[in-house]
């Protein structure tokens, strides 16, 4: 009996021009590329231009999403975007996007879990799909964190980048086993007790200002390892699959540490790990779908390979996805 899946049909990203490397920002900061490169794996981050917004990050990745699908935006009947830095607060971004895009049907949301933002987002456009309310999904992650980032905190302002990924989802029918193309499974979790230890310190509600990012490094790397666990055994116990089976294992790109330590944890072997944090930092939301775009466009990824997704974020928020690409 054949059911219906999220097939991944295109993937895509964008970077801003604007590359600020650990040197660099020394010059600004007390800190230095060993110390930044020894403690997070960094070593540069690219920085959106003055009057460069999150939707035409988010634009640019949807449009090389769609030109890898060989599809036409007037396909899309779904735009889910990922985002914690939005050009306003409201209306959604994805609605910018939509409109630029020349998309009239259909609908277009934000998700916002901050670095778990697209696993949320991939999440939720599969169950829009699998249950027929929609065809064809956009979901993109895009950030401009440098609008929100202390520069004069080192603790922070050297971990983060901008930038924007996006995939092309469609619906299509499947044989039903775990062979199938598509998202497989997904699964999400927060826990808002631990709010404080990474966040931004203003709000339309609160202070009406943007804020800054706040975060406690050591609690949040102490957790970070932790926490995934659970939604990758619950991957693992959805399908039947193991480390072993895993292709590639694309994790939120936040620092090297957490990433290798995350995968020995998992027993998944580190030529199996998709890394790009060294070139982009933490791109929250963005982070996954830009280290797919590199991994399909270099040959890693390639059709029928097994691929885990995972991601921790602000909240705290976390989440998994295992896709058969």
């Amino acid at each position: 009996m054949s059911i219906r899946r999220s097939v991944v049909r295109g993937v895509g990203a964008y970077l801003p021009k604007r590359v600020i490397t650990n040197d660099e920002l020394s010059q600004t900061v007390d800190t230095s590329d060993a110390w930044i490169q020894q403690r997070t794996g960094i070593r540069e981050r690219h920085i959106a231009a003055e009057g460069e917004f999150t939707s035409h990050l988010g634009l640019q990745a949807a449009r090389a999403a769609l030109a890898d699908a060989k599809m036409d935006a007037r396909e899309v009947d779904l735009i889910v975007l990922a985002t914690s830095t939005p050009d306003q607060t409201f209306p959604a971004t994805a609605v910018t996007i939509q409109a630029e895009l020349g998309i009239q049907k259909g609908a277009a949301f934000d998700v916002q879990a901050v670095c778990s933002g697209f696993v949320f987002a991939l999440s939720t456009a599969d169950q829009y799909l699998r249950s027929g309310s929609f065809n064809t999904a956009l979901v993109i992650g895009a950030e401009t964190f440098s609008r929100i980032l202390d520069w004069k905190d080192r603790g922070t302002c050297v971990l983060f980048g901008d930038g924007a990924g996006a995939i092309v989802l469609q619906a299509m029918d499947q044989p039903g086993t775990r062979e199938d193309r598509g998202v497989l499974t997904t699964h999400l979790r927060s826990d808002g007790r631990h709010r404080d230890k990474l966040f931004v310190d203003g709000g339309p509600s609160t202070t009406g200002t943007a804020g800054y990012l706040r975060m406690e490094g050591r609690e949040v790397f102490r957790h970070a390892v932790g926490m995934i666990t659970d939604v990758i055994e619950d991957a693992y116990k959805a399908t039947g699959y193991d480390s072993n089976d895993i292709d590639w294992f694309v994790p939120h790109q936040a620092n090297r540490r957490i990433i290798d330590g995350s995968a020995k944890k998992l027993g998944i072997a580190p030529s199996k790990v998709v890394t790009t944090v060294d070139r982009h930092a933490n791109t929250s939301a963005a982070s996954i779908p830009l280290a797919l775009a590199v991994a399909v466009k270099d040959g890693r990824i390639k059709p029928g390979h097994l691929v885990l997704l995972e991601a921790m974020g602000g909240g705290f928020t976390w989440g998994s996805a295992l896709v058969r690409w």
